[in-house]
């Protein structure tokens, strides 16, 4: 019998891609370090080029989507996701920028750089981005929502072939060359011999942000505990079988089922349950949101740049809209994020690797998130549809 070939998990190969790293970077020849920088400089120039063409590929039929399906409870659920999305990331700045400068030692990264000049790349190709990211950001908020506004169903199908286009280059392109890239950058922290601080930090920051995601679950079922008037941590409870699905598959459609039934256990109707759960599986990511401010934020710290709230307000806010957009591939939350990392923040390549990095350490438990506060949102649709009146809520879920 034929052996079947063993495809390991993403986050399997970035942990191997870090051990192999630090390990060969110890006696690594200057020209292996010189191969490695000059993969480095090339997947650079391609994650730029891609950076503008995810935005538009991915945001455009998102917001066009949303907007096609427009309806008063479509609204209120798109509007309170969006809102749980914006508090979990002012939630995340307050709790990060309290704990994190007790526990990450800012080793200053630019050291890293200078040292990891010494092993020049064999040759360097510069590949222009089509166009800057705020550029790419209002085309693709102009786009989506005109095409909803006119309903081109041309126009619609057009971007969805792009949408296609460009998860496929993320699948099948950037997703596989990241382990390496990952090895590379690492290979130079070791060389450099300032891989210790840096493992060091990703530890602090994965467990401190574990903690985080638990928090803020007891924080959304407080208040949709007080809206709905049913008792927080029973509601809580009743989503645990969603939790610990999501917290297996990574992936909040295939625990659609699950939250379904704890939502009917937590006694959502099964119209508003029906039409909420499927759409915040896709629009909800509160914990995604969470973790990439909180990572940011570490980043920030560990590399020395100043952390403003004004900065990091903007990003949060741009950062909620963005997250509607993220495809449904390991660690394509992080992927959609890159543009505002780049153009609000200004994380450059090496940065936005090791945000994917940490990202992907904590990619389960960050979709168990999402999932368990779906079921929050939908304790609150149905109270304000049985204030309202169910039939209205019936005739729009049908729709």
């Amino acid at each position: 019998m034929p052996m079947k070939k063993v495809r390991l998990p993403l986050l399997a190969k970035i942990i191997i891609a870090i051990v192999v790293g630090v390990i060969v970077g110890q006696f690594a020849p200057p020209v292996v370090m010189r191969v490695m920088n000059t993969f480095s400089g090339l997947f650079d120039q391609l994650l730029r080029f891609m950076i503008p063409l995810i935005i538009v590929g991915l945001v455009t039929p998102a917001i066009a989507d949303v907007g096609d399906r427009a309806g008063r409870m479509l609204v209120l659920t798109v509007a309170l996701a969006y809102f749980f999305t914006v508090c979990s990331g002012l939630f995340a700045y307050g709790f990060s920028t309290t704990l994190f400068p007790q526990f990450i030692h800012t080793e200053n990264l630019k050291e890293l750089e200078v040292e990891c000049l010494v092993f020049q790349p064999f040759f360097t190709v510069q590949i222009p981005p089509l166009m800057e990211v705020m550029t790419a950001l209002v085309l693709a908020f102009l786009m989506g929502l005109g095409i909803a506004v006119i309903k081109s169903p041309v126009l619609q199908k057009a971007f969805q072939e792009l949408q296609a286009i460009v998860v496929m280059a993320i699948e099948k392109v950037v997703i596989p060359l990241l382990p390496i890239y990952i090895f590379g950058l690492f290979l130079d922290m070791s060389a450099a011999g300032k891989v210790a601080p840096v493992l060091e930090a990703f530890i602090a920051i994965v467990a401190i942000i574990f903690v985080m995601t638990l928090v803020l679950l007891l924080i959304q079922f407080a208040v949709a505990g007080l809206v709905a008037k049913k008792n927080p941590l029973m509601t809580l409870k009743n989503m645990l079988p969603a939790y610990f699905t999501a917290l297996g598959t990574s992936s909040s459609a295939a625990t659609i089922p699950v939250t379904l039934k704890c939502v009917t256990k937590n006694g959502v109707s099964p119209s508003v349950g029906g039409f909420t759960v499927p759409l915040c599986a896709t629009i909800h990511l509160s914990g995604s949101t969470l973790k990439i401010t909180s990572c940011a934020i570490a980043l920030m710290l560990l590399t020395g740049k100043e952390v403003e709230f004004s900065n990091l307000l903007g990003f949060i806010f741009m950062l909620g809209v963005t997250m509607v957009a993220a495809p449904g591939v390991p660690g394509g939350a992080i992927m959609a994020a890159l543009g505002v990392l780049n153009s609000i923040l200004g994380f450059d390549a090496q940065q936005q690797a090791m945000m994917i990095t940490l990202y992907i350490a904590m990619d389960s438990f960050g979709t168990a998130c999402n999932v368990t506060g779906d079921g929050a949102i939908a304790l609150i649709i149905d109270k304000m549809g049985r204030i309202k009146g169910d039939a209205t809520l019936d005739e729009t879920s049908a729709q």
